[in-house]
């Protein structure tokens, strides 16, 4: 309805001097490209508009002061209307462009609740770390859609990757590509908002330290799963998403006198220690299993310790499940040879018999 009233009202009118066909066919356009802008505005947040248009207002009260020095110029008059609208035009363009890019870091809070139907949980944005992209983890959570919304990559943190992937190191070379690789696999995933944000900080060194001051200028928060990181952002009031903490508290729950099997990869550190790993990465020390290394065996839990670095199960081995292995083998013996168990003293003496040096053969004087 708009484009025909658009084109209607533009033949009857013949703006500009035109030819009412071309006339029509101009209001045609301008209807058809205001339809478009208004669905391009559709799915912005309403931070981006607000601050759009605040932008797009401080841009042309730059132009209209602009154009109070421009009056008082000795220069003809078709020149300074001509930089007038120019500078108006610009002016309005760049305000309007900027705000929208910076609209993310306004807080709608300030505004009493004002906007409070936009819905808090996406307008919140998440800054990624250069470890949590290498680690790929990341890529995974939000495939299943338990991060979403817009994701911040800073432009010091793709610069940090690129040195990574161009190192001469072969493992710091594929750690760097693994990184660029989870990238373009966010930016794949329709449900987030990916934005490599160009704010950078040239006076501070540290990367973890710009990242804190940008999800500070940002209101957003870090995910990473760099322990130390965790610990300066946590102390600055700033929200920490942990990939490691997540992960730990995904781990299945073990409580002491349950029963599971392992495998026994090496020694451990104490004696007569075995070390297993779930398939998780969660360590197990099982007590009397140095002599099961490599073999998988049947243990009871005993203590279950939370760490820093994550859980520690302590077990030990399952007594009942060996007893039927260790009274197999008489049984299997005897089904062989049907004869009766034969003692460990007489197998021994016998041994010892066969091994028994020999008396010295000395002739006996009754027989001379």
């Amino acid at each position: 309805m708009l484009v025909a009233l658009a084109g209607a009202a533009c033949y009857h009118l013949a703006p500009f001097g035109l030819v009412p066909v071309f006339a029509a066919a101009v209001g045609f356009g301008g209807a058809v490209a205001l339809i478009l802008l208004e669905f391009h505005l559709r799915h912005a947040s309403m931070r981006r508009l607000i601050a759009g248009a605040l932008g797009a207002v401080l841009g042309l009260l730059a132009a209209a002061l602009a154009s109070l020095i421009i009056l008082h110029l000795s220069i003809p008059e078709a020149t300074r209307s001509f930089l007038s609208v120019a500078l108006l035009l610009s002016m309005a363009y760049i305000g309007l462009a900027v705000g929208t890019s910076k609209g993310e870091m306004l807080n709608l809070q300030a505004f009493g609740g004002l906007f409070g139907s936009e819905h808090p949980d996406l307008s919140v944005a998440k800054v990624l770390d250069t470890s949590v992209i290498i680690d790929g983890r990341v890529a995974d959570i939000c495939e299943a859609h338990f991060l979403d919304g817009a994701l911040f990559i800073p432009q010091f943190v793709l610069h940090e990757l690129q040195l990574v992937a161009d190192s001469s190191d072969p493992l710091k070379r594929q750690r760097g590509r693994r990184g660029l690789e989870v990238l373009n696999r966010l930016q794949k995933m329709a449900h987030l908002d990916v934005r490599i944000v160009e704010d950078d900080f040239p006076q501070i060194p540290d990367v973890d330290m710009k990242l804190i001051e940008l999800a500070k200028r940002a209101g957003a928060k870090i995910v990473t799963n760099d322990f130390n990181l965790n610990r300066v952002a946590t102390v600055q009031g700033i929200d920490i998403l942990n990939v490691n903490q997540l992960a730990n508290a995904l781990k299945p729950i073990v409580l002491p006198g349950e029963t599971m099997r392992v495998f026994v990869l090496r020694e451990g550190k104490e004696y007569n220690q075995g070390v297993a790993y779930l398939d998780d990465g969660t360590m197990v020390v099982v007590d009397g299993a140095r002599r099961m290394i490599n073999k998988t065996v049947d243990i009871i839990v005993t203590s279950v310790h939370q760490t820093t670095a994550g859980k520690m199960i302590f077990g030990r081995l399952d007594e009942r499940a060996e007893q039927p292995s260790r009274s197999a083998a008489p049984s299997e013996y005897n089904g062989r040879r049907g004869e009766g168990p034969r003692s460990e003293y007489s197998g021994r003496s016998q041994e010892t018999q066969g091994e028994r040096t020999p008396r010295p053969v000395i002739p006996d004087p009754a027989d001379e």
